[in-house]
């Protein structure tokens, strides 16, 4: 019997590579979308509407997938944006709405579904997380405290469902060429002693864009999350992923050191 996977966000970016490769691998696919009619044409699998921003468009969601199918065996949290700027010149009304779409929308979807997966007592949640929720980037306060956000809730989640059978994964990328990079929202600069600093950040950021890793190893990591019987809660993914949180974690100074080079250099 083929298992039934629910990609958020499945319309662009990572969403629509993994929901593509899983359905090429066999599994029934369903991906949700905010406007679901400007794709569906495009894809082999089914899109729901859903906004996970929008907490009425998730309270029917669920009703409405289920009317659809009998069982969820893999929920992949994908949905989310990019928010970037210098902390200081980024307005709390714009740092709130990152939270309400990478961590609440993200929590209360995840919310919807699990009296079913209790119900049928099994299930798996993949987040698709970043490497920012485990380090700290100039330029990506918001970002990264969201997704930091994620990594706490979900870390504390696991013991709660372990009883349950439900099996809880994070998956943390380096960057990749997917449209998060370049689809994002910026604050608007606007303090002068920042202007030379801004200026070095985003052009730090280009090039790391520039020289981002395809996403296929991200996808590849995720159909073996759903394939093995044990698998790792936190799962970074990249060349330099290892050797990130490695400096990070035992040695701040030089991490610190490092991107400080790296951001006053870049051009």
């Amino acid at each position: 019997m083929k298992q039934t996977i629910l990609v958020t966000g499945a319309s662009s970016g990572f969403g629509l590579l993994i929901a593509n490769k899983l359905h090429e691998n066999g599994y029934n696919v369903i991906g949700t979308s905010r406007n679901p009619e400007k794709y569906q044409s495009k894809l082999p699998f089914k899109l729901l509407s859903l906004d996970i921003s929008d907490d009425k468009s998730i309270e029917s969601f669920a009703e409405q997938l289920y009317g659809q199918i009998q069982h969820l065996d893999v929920l992949i949290n994908n949905a989310g944006y990019m928010l970037t700027g210098l902390a200081e010149e980024t307005s709390v009304e714009l740092g709130k709405q990152q939270f309400e779409t990478n961590f609440w929308g993200t929590v209360n979807l995840t919310n919807s579904i699990l009296p079913y997966f209790r119900k049928q007592k099994s299930g798996q949640i993949i987040t698709v997380s970043s490497i920012m929720g485990l380090i700290g980037l100039p330029g990506k306060s918001f970002y990264s405290a969201s997704k930091h956000a994620l990594e706490g809730y979900f870390k504390s989640l696991r013991f709660e469902l372990n009883q349950f059978k439900i099996k809880i994964n994070m998956v943390e990328p380096m960057w990749s060429k997917t449209n998060l990079g370049y689809n994002t929202v910026s604050s608007n600069g606007n303090i002068a002693e920042y202007d030379l600093y801004r200026k070095q950040v985003k052009a730090y950021f280009k090039k790391s864009m520039e020289n981002a890793e395809q996403p296929d190893t991200v996808v590849n990591v995720i159909i073996k999350l759903i394939s093995a019987k044990t698998p790792k809660f936190r799962n970074p993914v990249g060349k330099m992923a290892g050797m990130i949180l490695f400096l990070n974690n035992y040695a701040y100074n030089m991490f610190e050191g490092s991107i400080h080079k790296s951001v006053k250099t870049a051009k």
